[in-house]
């Protein structure tokens, strides 16, 4: 299994026009995050985590030439605007794309994107199978995919486990269900906005504990807003098993 960052920031993570701190100033390709997704190449499958408004030009910049399924970990425009942006690989590849989400994004996405679902059909749309999710375990190819509820502040949203990878954006708590689901994953990717505390999102510090809690072979963080900081001198902050992630990073499992 190979894993791709396709983007690791918020939407207060990439440049700011304007902006004179130090991280939207930087010429360090590490600290140009866009928005937060990652591919995910099985052994049989092409999926991506969510897609964001940056999707077209990640898929672009990362050479994704196929794709099999999108799998949402919430409804916030950070992680949904981009599915319009299918429509190539519909065309190219002559085939519709596999959407996986829980019944309540299902609803974000008819609102957002009503023309997809309209009755009165056109050439050229988003060609999808929509694909309802709960917490229950199901498979895309010959890969279990493991859904799990983390909490982004009052929000119930999905991370996910495959095989011993698993996936984790815009979490504040985890319950002790959903780390029992991701007991013994080698790589770990977890959010950490920033230092400062946040409402909504873990911080520097929780994530770092959360990762030690987890005890995963090696922990990357993700949705990293410039308020963190420098990627070389925030990476000088963090122990050899936690990493900072970076647009463009590919692992293998």
């Amino acid at each position: 299994m190979k894993i791709t960052f396709l983007g690791t920031g918020t939407s207060q993570g990439i440049p700011v026009i304007g902006c004179k701190c130090v991280v939207c100033q930087s010429a360090n390709k590490k600290d140009q995050r866009l928005r937060v997704s990652v591919w995910v190449k099985t052994a049989d499958k092409s999926i991506v985590i969510d897609s964001g408004p940056d999707f077209r030009y990640q898929m672009l910049r990362a050479g994704v030439d196929d794709l099999d399924a999108i799998l949402y970990t919430h409804e916030h425009k950070d992680h949904v605007a981009g599915l319009d942006d299918i429509r190539p690989y519909n065309y190219i590849l002559k085939k519709r794309i596999d959407i996986y989400a829980t019944e309540r994004v299902q609803e974000a996405l008819r609102r957002e994107f009503q023309y997809i679902f309209a009755d009165t059909k056109y050439h050229g749309l988003p060609q999808i199978n929509l694909h309802s999710i709960t917490g229950e375990p199901f498979n895309i190819g010959e890969s279990t995919i493991i859904p799990f509820e983390v909490m982004h502040y009052r929000l119930p949203i999905l991370g996910y486990r495959i095989g011993d990878f698993t996936y984790i954006t815009d979490a504040k708590t985890i319950s002790e269900a959903s780390l029992e689901k991701i007991k013994g994953t080698k790589v770990l990717v977890l959010n950490a906005l920033q230092k400062e505390d946040h409402i909504s999102h873990l911080t520097f510090s929780e994530a770092i504990e959360m990762a030690n809690s987890v005890g995963a072979q090696m922990t990357y963080f993700t949705h990293i807003s410039h308020n963190l900081g420098l990627h070389d001198e925030v990476s000088k902050e963090l122990p050899d098993y936690i990493k900072l992630a970076y647009d463009g990073l590919t692992i293998e499992l």
